[in-house]
């Protein structure tokens, strides 16, 4: 084809959809063939799709917080491997976290996409596996090096004209706790990139490789027009805030971050000088981490019918200086990263509430929540683990009240049913449950924080909290209240014992360990609140009536079930308190 020929508008948007179906594809078969919960069920995986020039040009919705790390780790990853070194048919596998990567769980399989002999592109899936090794089950244990944290995996061939490099299979699995299991995700993901290539096949075959390479760079071209145009749309200034995580799982001291957007003509730049230095402790992110961190806020700020490829990825700025919290260097521990990086996440959102108040929410959980636990499977016969992370509050917005209990911002997983867990794994859940009174009151009020207990009836196990929240509650906005804190309690109905947000337990047969999940901030002050709207959340058991008359200042007759309209104004007519607010 004529390089002068006009772009066809429709083929345009056919061979666009058609490289966004073929990573959804990826995403089913990869979801369809897992064996574990967090990638069959969860969902904890990505796939995407990458050019000869080694440029995304097509992800599958999945987890945001990957899509923006993988954008990173595949250049890194083909140019430290030697692409000449690749053949059709070949895949690497890598997990390195400081060259691209993220923590450890999150391992990558890369594959070349060839056509008529010649290399076109590649193929890209990205799945937390629920073990690694390393000191604790799951892999989510707080130690002091990366080395603890579990297997580091280099660029290395895993599958060499389409089969797999049983040495290299043999050596990973001969690392992990839940080999079954884990053996079973890695097939799962190249039945993915497998199909990925066919999809990419399929196109070529349909369109040709001139055709479709001349479409991928008017995309890009397309894509990086739009987000231009969208960032202009929003207020020339420079915005700041900070906030902190509670503690780094070995000493008190909170983790201070910080951000400065300074929104212009060339677009947005986030800065996060003056940020804590790395810690020997599991709360590092990595680069690769706050990049997918800002890529995620940049795509709440613009139309969502942007296309997300390298056109959008070049309009992601930031500083981040090296040998930080927000972009350790060997040999910093990096499993709690994404915890830090949602942290982050929110606290650039905060900076920027002032500027476009009617996009920014208050603050939501904030945190990714980890729970991770194994032990031995008498039933099965095998060492079994576990993880799953858990939802909390979603903040108020500027019209709408925050969800109750969902997995905020980039997290973006689904929940893990209590049927399957308890049917494939020897614990039982004994409560799962909206917290009452954990939103952050307001206009609009935060969202309900989750109560989930598991039971161990017959073995003893570890268990690892990898989580936050228990010291600040997510912050409100003009005037609403933060959102109520996290707790994680040690046997909740008998001798109770409060449990750090970062620590890994042994635990004895028929011990509970409960998650009570923080809520999110609200937006506006409380007693400004419609009445009906508090009286509908007393009736439905997530605001108590002590809480309606104490803090939205509505008097509730729960005989009548109505609002006493008298008392409630002459409630309102005092000065309510405000708690402590989010730093």
């Amino acid at each position: 084809m004529s390089s002068e020929t006009p772009i066809d508008p429709i083929r345009f948007e056919v061979i666009r959809n058609s490289l966004v179906e073929a990573t959804e594809e990826m995403a089913s078969a990869l979801r369809r063939s897992a064996y574990s919960t967090n990638i069959k069920t969860r969902h904890d995986f990505s796939c995407a799709i990458f050019d000869r020039k080694m440029r995304i040009v097509a992800q599958s919705f999945s987890q945001p917080n990957h899509l923006g790390s993988l954008v990173e780790t595949i250049p890194r990853a083909i140019n430290a491997y030697g692409r000449d070194n690749l053949s059709e048919g070949d895949s690497i596998l890598v997990n390195l976290p400081y060259a691209g990567g993220v923590h450890l769980n999150d391992i990558t399989l890369i594959s070349p996409v060839y056509y008529g002999g010649v290399e076109v592109g590649y193929v890209a899936s990205l799945a937390h596996h629920v073990d690694v090794g390393g000191g604790a089950p799951a892999s989510i244990g707080a130690f002091r090096e990366v080395f603890q944290e579990g297997i580091i995996i280099p660029p290395i061939k895993f599958v060499r004209s389409g089969e797999i490099n049983r040495d290299v299979f043999d050596l990973v699995l001969a690392q992990v706790r839940a080999k079954r299991e884990t053996a079973g995700d890695f097939r799962a993901q190249i039945a993915a990139n497998n199909t990925g290539i066919r999809r990419m096949t399929a196109l070529l075959d349909r369109v040709g490789p001139e055709t479709v390479a001349r479409y991928i760079d008017e995309l890009i071209e397309y894509t990086d027009r739009r987000t231009k145009s969208e960032l202009a749309k929003l207020p020339r200034g420079v915005y700041a805030s900070e906030g902190y995580l509670d503690s780094d799982g070995y000493s008190d001291e909170p983790v201070h971050l910080k951000v400065s957007v300074a929104i212009s003509d060339d677009g947005l730049r986030f800065d996060f000088s003056g940020s804590d230095e790395q810690r020997a402790a599991p709360v590092n992110s990595t680069y690769a981490q706050t990049h997918s961190g800002v890529a995620f806020v940049l795509k709440c700020l613009i139309d969502p019918d942007v296309p997300v490829n390298a056109g959008f990825y070049r309009n992601v700025r930031m500083v981040a200086p090296a040998g930080s919290v927000v972009n350790c260097t060997a040999p910093a521990p990096v499993v709690g990263g994404w915890e830090t990086q949602l942290r982050l996440t929110e606290v650039m959102l905060k900076a920027l509430a002032d500027a476009i108040p009617e996009i920014v929410p208050a603050g939501t959980e904030g945190m990714i929540c980890h729970s991770g636990f194994g032990g031995f499977d008498s039933y099965r016969n095998e060492t079994y683990c576990f993880l799953e992370t858990i939802a909390g509050g979603f903040g108020a917005r500027l019209t709408s009240d925050g969800p109750d209990a969902v997995q905020p911002h980039g997290k973006n997983t689904a929940n893990a049913p209590i049927e399957e867990t308890e049917l494939n794994y020897p614990v039982r859940i004994t409560r799962y449950e909206l917290v009452e009174d954990s939103e952050g009151p307001g206009r609009y009020r935060g969202g309900l924080g989750l109560r989930r207990d598991y039971l161990f009836p017959d073995h003893q196990a570890s268990f690892t909290i990898l989580a936050d929240r228990e010291r600040w509650g997510p912050h409100g906005l003009f005037g609403g209240h933060s959102g109520e804190r996290a707790s994680y309690v040690l046997n909740p109905d008998s001798d109770a014992t409060q449990l750090p947000s970062k620590v890994t337990v042994q635990l004895n047969e028929n011990d509970v360990v409960s998650y009570r999940t923080c809520g999110g901030g609200g937006y506006g002050p409380p007693e400004e609140r419609d009445p009906e709207d508090v009286l509908r959340d007393v009736r439905d058991g997530r605001v108590s009536s002590t809480r309606a008359r104490d803090v939205y200042r509505v008097a509730i007759d729960t005989e009548a079930w109505v609002v006493d309209i008298d008392a409630t104004a002459n409630l309102r007519s005092a000065v309510s308190g405000h708690r402590e607010a989010d730093p």
